[in-house]
């Protein structure tokens, strides 16, 4: 049998950890290669099975108690990006013809849309602030 030094096994098992890292998206995978890791560099500097044991489990879980909730901070509460339709909710219009309850036009974002009041009873002559509340379709829904 071959005789591979305790570093080397601690590469592969850094490598062996590192395949799930990269096929699950999961980064606890990733700091328990980079223990691995440092557990290789300690074997070769000559410390104990017991000290390498040790080091893997130590830079292992500090790195997922640090890190971890680094991520989960940076993670969460992104701004979105609204494109599309989904810009224009929440935006002014200027009234271009009369808009009611059957239909209308106005300018928004630069552009001549139809559109149509949200309330049945409510009516907006040309030059009237609008704010759009919902776009269905190619008619924007303002109030």
């Amino acid at each position: 049998m071959v005789n591979i030094e305790a570093w080397v096994w601690w590469l592969m098992a850094a490598v062996a950890l590192g395949i799930p890292l990269v096929l699950t998206a999961m980064p606890e995978f990733g700091m328990m290669a980079a223990g691995a890791g440092a557990a290789a560099i300690g074997a070769g500097l000559g410390l104990g099975p017991v000290g390498q044991v040790l080091l893997f489990i130590a830079v292992s879980v500090a790195l997922i108690a640090v890190v971890r909730p680094i991520a989960a901070r940076h993670s969460v509460g992104r701004p979105q990006l609204a494109t599309g339709t989904e810009a224009l909710k929440g935006r002014q219009a200027t009234v271009l013809e009369r808009v009611d309850a059957e239909g209308g036009r106005i300018k928004l974002a630069g552009e001549v849309w139809s559109a149509r009041a949200l309330d049945t009873d409510s009516v907006y002559e040309p030059g009237h602030q609008v704010d759009v509340v919902e776009i269905d379709g190619a008619t924007a829904i303002v109030m």
